[in-house]
């Protein structure tokens, strides 16, 4: 897997978030059985900075904690078997990773949403993550049903990292 960090604020987390994102993508990865070696990209930045993007991609206009640009299309969330037949764009013609996607995470939403929650930054952090990584296959919370499959798996995931509230 080939994963892409980078920081457009100051991030001062206590925890090796680097390390924990590059686990939880690569847990996520391997509980959705992804055939393929990935590419996944995660920007670190601001409220402001999402708040900018959150603008420009969605018309919306305010700060989120976390954005997903998934760069597959799914007929079927987290049915990749439409890979096999898929043209070449959807791989790195350098490493032959497919290409999943990019995850923005604003570090002030995560310091925020953990105090809100009374949980960790780490949890908080690694919640957003897999979250955003089921975006990346895929998956979606706009319907109740497709909410309950989402919630299930982030559980799941979070549950079998041992990553808890």
């Amino acid at each position: 897997m080939s994963f892409y960090l980078e920081e457009e604020c100051t991030v001062d987390f206590s925890f090796d978030y680097a390390a924990l994102a590059r686990k939880v993508i690569d847990f996520c990865l391997e509980h959705e059985s992804f055939p393929y070696e990935a590419e996944v990209n995660l920007t670190l930045t601001d409220n402001e900075g999402i708040w900018a993007i959150n603008r420009e991609h969605r018309q919306i206009d305010r700060p989120t904690d976390v954005l997903s640009f998934p760069m597959l299309s799914y007929e079927t969330p987290g049915d990749f078997s439409f890979l096999e037949d898929e043209d070449e764009d959807d791989f790195n013609p350098d490493t032959g990773e497919a290409l999943l996607g990019d995850i923005v995470i604003s570090v002030d939403k995560v310091r925020e949403q953990a105090k809100a929650y009374g949980h960790s930054e780490e949890r908080e952090f690694a919640f957003l993550i897999t979250h955003s990584m089921l975006h990346l296959f895929g998956y979606d919370h706009m319907e109740s049903e497709d909410a309950k499959v989402m919630e299930e798996k982030q559980r799941q995931i979070l549950e079998e990292l041992q990553i808890l509230r």
